[in-house]
């Protein structure tokens, strides 16, 4: 009896943990996190790299590839002038992907399932506009469809590709969000039942705790899952060079992703042990007495 109250109780416990756990990754917003500093810092360097008078600087993404020297030419294909060729042709890529790249402003942002935010201390000209009022620091995440947020002047197969990955977007965003939350109630209503069960000491309602316990589980299970699904799906949309990140662009889960997880782990080994607790519980024998047969009756 003792080995059961001490199941059930730290059952319980971590089911209250794991409440806590959940209910902080939900409300704030260190799901997933990019840092810029380095490719801000890699673009001015590139803008910067020739600042002297006179000099004019000439993209070179709508230029051809630049032919090797006559010299080479004459005397063969030798490695020499395959080497100088691709060495050429790699570093006019490399130039015209940074290029390109360094056109579309990126920044350093935290983002939950609420909203997205600027992180602060990290890109100081936002956060001069920040302080001026020209943009705000968080906007918040949409769970409905808007055909506004589509770029114009694009051509229609491309519109279109655009409008149904932001359909699977926002299903999986609603997905995330939906689960989760439903995770949240139902271990909140398991941990009600198995505090009444204790109280009661009614076996049969613990049970069922660690059943909603195991159940709530699973939906967080499905949040985490599709949220992961949805970071990839967003960073692997086309066109890339629009949704698309650098290589020199630092970006991960955050801390309230891990209380997410944190959450599940203990939410699932709560479950395991208050399902276990009424197994160990010994019923009371009880002895009925046979009544003694007297003469002449059955």
């Amino acid at each position: 009896m003792a080995a059961m109250k001490m199941l059930t109780g730290t059952g319980l416990f971590l089911a209250f943990c794991a409440l806590g756990l959940l209910a902080m990754a939900i409300c704030t917003d260190y799901w997933y996190e990019t840092d810029a500093r380095r490719h801000r810092d890699r673009c001015k360097n590139y803008a910067n790299k020739r600042n002297d008078p006179g000099f004019i600087y000439i993209s070179n993404h709508n230029l051809p590839l630049q032919m090797p020297p006559k010299s080479l030419e004459r005397k063969g294909n030798g490695p020499d002038a395959g080497a100088l060729i691709r060495a050429k042709r790699h570093f006019l890529a490399a130039a015209s992907a940074m290029e390109s790249h360094c056109n579309r402003q990126f920044n350093s942002t935290i983002s939950g399932l609420w909203r997205k935010c600027h992180r602060e201390g990290f890109d100081l000209e936002t956060e001069d506009l920040i302080y001026k009022g020209i943009i705000q620091r968080c906007t918040p995440v949409k769970y409905h469809y808007s055909s506004s947020i589509l770029p114009r002047n694009l051509p229609i197969n491309i519109t279109k590709t655009i409008r149904q990955d932001e359909w699977h977007a926002l299903h999986l965003r609603r997905m995330t969000a939906g689960f989760v939350g439903m995770a949240v109630s139902i271990i909140l209503f398991g941990w009600i039942i198995g505090v009444l069960g204790c109280c009661q000491q009614h076996d049969l309602m613990q049970y069922v705790a660690g059943l909603l316990f195991l159940m709530g589980g699973t939906c967080c299970i499905i949040s985490l899952c599709t949220c992961v699904a949805g970071i990839n799906f967003e960073l692997s949309r086309y066109p890339r060079n629009m949704y698309g990140l650098p290589e020199d662009i630092s970006h991960g889960y955050g801390w309230s992703m891990f209380c997410a997880w944190g959450g599940l782990g203990l939410t699932l080994l709560a479950g395991f042990l208050c399902t276990l607790a009424p197994s160990l519980s010994t019923p009371a024998r009880t002895t009925t007495h046979k009544p003694r047969q007297e003469n002449g009756t059955v």
